[in-house]
């Protein structure tokens, strides 16, 4: 592509000769007006009006295109680093003029330092969870074998701290994946199939309590996120919402201005407006006294946010309590 420079150059040198010549014009035209030059001069200026006029405007015009040209560079390289930037590419695209290349490939660079600065990152996170997981296990069998001794409170104890170390490290693996996976270009998930998935499963698990799980959700619904990464945000919402429902939970889905809403309904006690924003938080279970870390919904909002998504609490139309999930749509 030629130079930014050479454009500018062209552009303004074409301009310039445009300007000449219709100052000439402008002169000659001025001259006559006044009667300043021969009447022969007068009938000249006349027959080379129009082209004059012609090669002024062609002059500025190709002064424009030139200039133009140069400076789109700058307006294609906005908008690909938008694309960058929402997750649609990985690297800017194109080739562009040699002022702004250099700057170009530094920056694609730099982005797959980042890139590979996270996968070793996350590797790391997988390779502490694994070596975790055999301590975790060695103590749930302790815990099972001082239960079998007739030491309930003790094996309770131990079992509360191993599943309140499991969750911390779902937790943190769930964080470190998405913020690995969010800026991956082409990620998509369909809601549809992720929910129908969930609720065959949880319908098995809670079968004895007679629970019903709808689904209304558009198959062309998809969501710019990792399947993985939905399944752990549905999935909180989904066993939070059976946890606490009395029979039935629905989960639906829209198109909004700002993507996908998934809402999740549960026929439950619901809770309390002030404690809403309480509960999202990180160890906060709206019941004390019932079973799990409390982690479910801080992970299911922390990891909405790392895709530029949110989740809020509402009031159910069957009067339990209604989880709203927007993540970006997959159209976008």
């Amino acid at each position: 592509m030629r130079s930014l420079r050479a454009r500018i150059l062209w552009g303004a040198a074409l301009w310039t000769i445009g300007l000449c010549i219709g100052t000439l014009l402008v002169a000659t035209a001025v001259m006559i007006q006044y009667r300043q030059v021969a009447v022969v001069l007068h009938g000249a200026a006349d027959s080379h009006a129009f082209l004059g006029i012609g090669l002024v405007l062609a002059f500025l015009f190709a002064g424009f295109v030139q200039m133009r040209k140069g400076l789109s560079s700058f307006r294609d390289l906005r908008g690909r680093l938008a694309r960058v930037h929402a997750g649609q590419d990985a690297r800017v695209q194109g080739r562009y003029a040699s002022e702004v290349q250099p700057l170009v490939d530094d920056l694609n660079a730099l982005l797959e330092h980042r890139d590979q600065v996270v996968r070793r990152a996350l590797a790391k996170a997988g390779d502490l969870a694994h070596g975790l997981k055999t301590p975790l296990a060695v103590l749930t069998h302790e815990a099972d074998r001082v239960r079998t001794a007739g030491q309930r409170d003790l094996a309770d104890a131990l079992l509360v701290q191993v599943q309140g170390m499991q969750r911390q490290i779902d937790y943190h693996l769930a964080q470190a994946r998405a913020a690995a996976s969010g800026a991956t270009p082409g990620a998509t998930a369909s809601v549809r199939e992720c929910a129908e998935a969930l609720a065959r499963t949880l319908q098995r698990l809670h079968a004895t309590r007679g629970l019903t799980i709808h689904v209304d959700v558009d198959p062309a619904h998809a969501v710019r996120v990792q399947r993985q990464d939905l399944d752990e945000m549905l999935g909180n919402l989904l066993d939070n919402a059976c946890k606490w429902t009395r029979g039935s939970v629905s989960i639906a889905s829209s198109l909004t201005d700002k993507g996908v809403a998934i809402t999740v309904d549960d026929d439950g006690a619901g809770v309390p407006l002030a404690q809403r924003e309480r509960v999202l938080q990180r160890g906060v279970k709206a019941d004390e006294a019932a079973p799990g870390s409390g982690l479910g919904l801080a992970i299911v909002r922390d990891l909405a946010e790392l895709y530029r998504g949110s989740l809020s609490l509402e009031d159910s139309v069957g009067g339990g309590l209604r989880a709203r999930l927007v993540l970006p749509s997959a159209a976008e």
